[in-house]
């Protein structure tokens, strides 16, 4: 999934507005400015449309964690340098504090029906032999779902 898309659809699930977004990201240890910011949640066709890197996803998504669950203990907040679906999946997964028969009522409130061993394998190490690449179809129903919860009278968010 493209990290702006991300990006955007946390922002818009989220009701987040410039000043959070910022707020955000100094969770984790990093000066975003209101432009950059801007430039990431514009569409890919505008002329001043920035690809989100990696990094600056993993920091908004590490300062979303430390704003929903808070700071953990005097450790200092890593920014992954390489992002993958599934890593996005556990941080948002971490962040609302979800446990798996959560995340499957999400899933299925948006026309995905998983088992709870298919749902597990998205969490685990790339290594393990059970391991699962989460596609942006899950995403997008991820995203979806959370939209059923957290903004249940607006119109389905659009991907074009």
């Amino acid at each position: 999934m493209i990290n702006n898309d991300v990006l955007r659809r946390m922002r818009y699930l989220f009701d987040l507005d410039d000043t959070k977004m910022v707020n955000i990201y100094g969770l984790a240890g990093v000066t975003a400015s209101r432009a950059e910011i801007s430039d990431w949640l514009k569409r890919d066709d505008d002329p001043d449309y920035v690809e989100c890197s990696d990094t600056s996803l993993a920091a908004f998504l590490n300062g979303f964690i430390v704003l929903k669950r808070g700071k953990k203990d005097d450790s200092e907040v890593v920014n992954e340098a390489k992002l993958t679906n599934n890593i996005i999946f556990n941080k948002i997964k971490i962040a609302l504090t979800l446990k798996s028969p959560d995340i499957l009522d999400l899933l299925s409130a948006a026309g995905i029906e998983l088992s709870k061993h298919e749902l597990s394998a998205f969490f685990r190490k790339a290594e393990h032999k059970n391991y699962r690449h989460c596609n942006d179809q899950i995403m997008r129903k991820l995203f979806q779902g959370l939209q059923k919860i957290h903004r249940p009278s607006t119109k389905p968010f659009s991907w074009d």
